[in-house]
């Protein structure tokens, strides 16, 4: 086994935190990743692993030889990228995280002209609500909306919408518009737990008005959002991707609309010390121009 390969190995082992995970990622025999990580160990004549029943961990060590290692392999795609020049465009793997109901609104419709541009690339979307941990589930590319907790994150801002409070014309036909603000906390809210939760501010010139809204629904998804809304249970926060095919068929409509909710943003998130790969790169340029 080059020296490489058994780079990659390791990078895999601990990203994955076992031997079997990384032989699965790998598409090999766990008794092969065993073997690379142990004549790794003797030729480095160092110990780059702790085994013990919660896992494997990275010594000192292991720490420091997998954060370069990682920037090698980088570095390498990197190259082979380069020496393959434009016309042979990106291929491999890209594993992208998305939030599920963004995605399948606003990304998995899209992919068509994406992938035709290059014929030589597979892509795994994982779909969920939550931050996951990018390096743990080898994700390439994370897309998150609103603030980012970890400030030492890798990310670049892509995009933003405007968020309104909105519900089914049917919900306004029986329970009135409200005019003010205030006149939210006489509705039922469908609260989004991930989406702000109760506390919403509005703001018009030099006023901001407060409120802590009330309602017997709250989801911890955009889909149950989503649900709850078009099922006539109430109005709601949100943003206008949540609800962009609605909002364009008259399905929902917006109210309180001389009034300013903060906007939210769209961020595409990288694996921290590690370089963007092309294919990361081409594939947020082209989200990126999707919502331009």
């Amino acid at each position: 086994m080059d020296r490489l390969t058994a780079m990659e190995t390791f990078v895999h082992v601990v990203e994955t935190g076992s031997f079997s995970a990384a032989a699965k990622r790998l598409g090999i025999g766990q008794p092969a990743v065993s073997k690379s990580i142990a004549h790794l160990e003797t030729r480095l004549a160092v110990r780059l692993l702790l085994r013990s029943t919660r896992g494997l961990t990275p010594t000192e060590a292991g720490l420091a030889y997998f954060e370069r290692a990682k920037r090698t392999i980088d570095e390498a795609n990197e190259a082979d990228d380069a020496a393959r020049g434009a016309g042979a465009g990106l291929s491999g793997n890209l594993r992208i995280s998305a939030a599920t109901t963004f995605a399948r609104l606003h990304i998995i419709p899209h992919l068509g002209p994406f992938l035709a541009h290059y014929p030589g690339l597979n892509i795994e979307v994982v779909l969920n609500d939550h931050s996951l941990n990018l390096v743990e589930e080898g994700i390439d590319v994370a897309l998150r909306m609103g603030n980012l907790s970890d400030s030492g994150l890798t990310a670049r801002k892509i995009g933003q919408s405007p968020r309104q409070v909105l519900a089914t014309p049917a919900y306004f036909e029986r329970f009135g518009e409200p005019a003010t603000p205030a006149d939210v906390l006489q509705h039922q809210a469908i609260l989004y737990s991930l989406g702000g939760g109760s506390s919403w501010t509005f703001r018009q010139g030099d006023t901001e008005h407060s409120i802590v809204a009330r309602g017997r629904v709250r989801v911890t998804a955009a889909e149950g959002v989503r649900a709850a809304v078009l099922s006539h249970l109430g109005l709601t926060l949100a943003s206008t991707w949540m609800f962009a095919p609605e909002l364009a068929s008259g399905e929902v409509k917006t109210v309180l609309n001389d009034w300013q909710l903060s906007p939210i943003d769209l961020w595409a998130v990288f694996p921290t010390g590690r370089m963007a790969s092309a294919k990361a790169r081409a594939f947020v340029d082209y989200v990126e121009g999707l919502l331009g």
